[in-house]
């Protein structure tokens, strides 16, 4: 069965405990990508990520952008959203579709 892991600062990530998530909570980007690197190896086909440590770890989330499984999502952190999360979406959607179909003019 696969599983759902939530990756970032302690402050960002300790709510989604109660929603039966498991949480990760970690202080430097190197120990975010030791984390996401076990976390991958661990059947988890979803991670969710604050958006703060995804953008420390661009080479690490290229890694896995390809891929089927794990599904890695950023998501906002305490600190408020920088967009990155709606950007890797903007970002696929290209990809996939060939052009921008969702934000268009945007």
């Amino acid at each position: 069965m696969y599983k759902i892991a939530v990756l970032g600062d302690r402050d960002s990530i300790y709510g989604f405990a109660a929603l039966g998530l498991e949480v990760f909570p970690v202080s430097t980007p190197e120990e975010g990508a030791k984390a996401l690197r076990n976390l991958t190896e661990q059947n988890y086909a979803v991670i969710y990520i604050t958006e703060a440590l995804a953008a420390e770890l661009p080479a690490e989330l290229d890694r896995y952008r390809e891929s089927i499984l794990p599904a890695v999502i950023p998501i906002p952190g305490v600190h408020g959203n920088t967009g990155m999360g709606i950007q890797m979406v903007k970002h696929s959607v290209e990809q996939a579709v060939g052009s921008d179909i969702i934000f268009n003019g945007n």
